[in-house]
């Protein structure tokens, strides 16, 4: 289930995103600050362009979905999940699926969508591949610097008639 973060929910949020496991598959791969998480949601909070919401599975927060650059037709996202608690309980698999679904249905349907944009690192095969399952296609590589590492990003977009709406993977 997908709802609304609240400021109940920003040191989780925090905590989440700085698990190595997220930060390793991140464009900015240092450890997020306090201040500088503060800074960011007092900004995204108030912003109209953008929406952040969490994930939950059975009741428990086991991720968060991030909207932004919204104008009504595209959008971009990016999403983490809780790593480390969804492993330990062996339910990362399942997660990620429904996580990707409720997101993806959330942009269209919700939103009102036709495209939605984001960015996957090169080295992050196993994402790769799980948003081609979701027939997300992949643009044109780029080379970047982020937090003193050189990183190939790769731009990936889905078109709302492109989408999968039912059925397996």
């Amino acid at each position: 289930m997908l709802r609304a973060a609240t400021e109940d929910d920003v040191d989780t949020i925090r905590r989440l995103r700085n698990q190595q496991a997220n930060r390793d598959v991140s464009i900015t791969a240092h450890e997020i600050t306090a201040d500088e998480h503060a800074a960011w949601w007092a900004k995204t909070s108030v912003d109209p362009s953008r929406r952040v919401l969490i994930y939950t599975r059975d009741g428990a927060t086991a991720g968060v979905v991030n909207f932004f650059d919204l104008d009504g037709t595209s959008g971009a996202w990016g999403f983490f999940l809780d790593a480390d608690g969804l492993a330990e309980r062996g339910e990362t698999l399942p997660a990620w699926i429904e996580i990707m679904r409720e997101a993806t249905t959330y942009a269209f349907d919700e939103l009102g969508l036709d495209v939605l944009t984001g960015e996957v690192l090169e080295h992050n095969t196993v994402v790769r591949q799980m948003n081609r399952r979701f027939r997300f296609t992949e643009g044109t590589p780029e080379t970047r610097y982020a937090d003193g590492r050189e990183i190939t990003v790769i731009p990936i977009s889905l078109r709302r008639q492109d989408r999968r709406t039912q059925g397996k993977l």
